[in-house]
């Protein structure tokens, strides 16, 4: 059987964002429903793997030792019901450093495909910003967007995105559509 991979955003997908960034597992708080939405994914074939830029490491705000924290509290949070995180990417650059891994430059997605020998078209990228939408749609990915964390700032900047994305209120309501399809 085929795997199935769902790529979510981290900050405002599946956590609180912050604008002063989250830097340690003490801040890193879930939405309403994200952890039961990887969890119901996960029933239902889907494996889920994260895809995140943390610029704050890059800033010194924190160091990978404790971003790994952060990590870990929310593996282990959805684990309790019964879901996984596959995996985690992360970009520890800045907007200035000119990588290719930060978003909306697509270097983690490509990364991902390349780990497991997927074809980026037969998956869906669900995120709350512009950059996660160009990332999506640089390699062929269906790009999601939910009006948590920065998606309601991100729709009304992107009117056309009504009629041309698939959107969703949040996390929960994005897995629950792509469990019927």
């Amino acid at each position: 059987m085929m795997k199935k991979y769902i790529l979510l955003d981290r900050d405002g997908v599946i956590n609180h964002d912050s604008k002063s960034f989250i830097k340690s597992p003490d801040e890193w708080l879930p939405l309403e429903n994200s952890l039961e939405a990887i969890a119901l994914l996960n029933q239902h074939g889907f494996r889920v793997v994260v895809i995140t830029n943390q610029s704050g490491l890059a800033r010194g705000l924190f160091d990978e030792k404790t971003l790994n924290l952060i990590h870990e509290k929310m593996r282990d949070a959805v684990a309790e019901l019964g879901g996984e995180i596959e995996a985690v990417y992360f970009c520890p650059h800045q907007a200035g450093d000119c990588c290719e891994c930060r978003k909306p430059k697509a270097g983690l997605l490509k990364q991902f495909a390349a780990d497991y020998a997927v074809d980026l078209s037969k998956i869906a990228f669900i995120g709350d910003s512009l950059r996660d939408i160009q990332a999506a749609q640089t390699v062929g990915a269906t790009p999601i967007l939910v009006k948590t964390g920065n998606g309601a700032n991100t729709l009304q900047n992107n009117p056309q995105f009504l009629t041309s994305l698939l959107l969703f209120e949040n996390l929960h309501d994005a897995a629950k559509f792509l469990i019927g399809r």
